[in-house]
């Protein structure tokens, strides 16, 4: 499964998981598109499960940023059509 054909469970050394469209990635610098934070999730135990099955709906997953870029990407796991659904369709948790 190609990467850049859809989005990606992005894991980073720090500064956390994200969901999101993959524009580059060089070394660990990756230019994420549409990007969302996934601070906390449920009914998924791996980055590899949240890729494939998704999330459960008490997740919680941050508001939309138009491009992201990440220093410390160190994993890149391209999401099942089922699970991109999923995350998208999640509200956008906020104070």
């Amino acid at each position: 499964m190609d990467y850049k054909k859809g989005y990606s469970i992005i894991r980073c050394d720090r500064s956390g998981v994200f969901f999101g469209k993959v524009a580059s990635l060089k070394g660990r610098t990756a230019k994420i598109l549409k990007a969302r934070q996934i601070y906390h999730w449920t009914e998924a135990n791996t980055c590899l499960q949240i890729a494939k099955d998704g999330i459960g709906a008490d997740s919680q997953v941050t508001v939309e940023v138009e491009e992201l870029t990440l220093s410390d990407a160190i994993e890149v796991i391209p999401c099942t059509e089922k699970a991109e659904k999923i995350i998208e369709a999640l509200p956008e948790w906020k104070a």
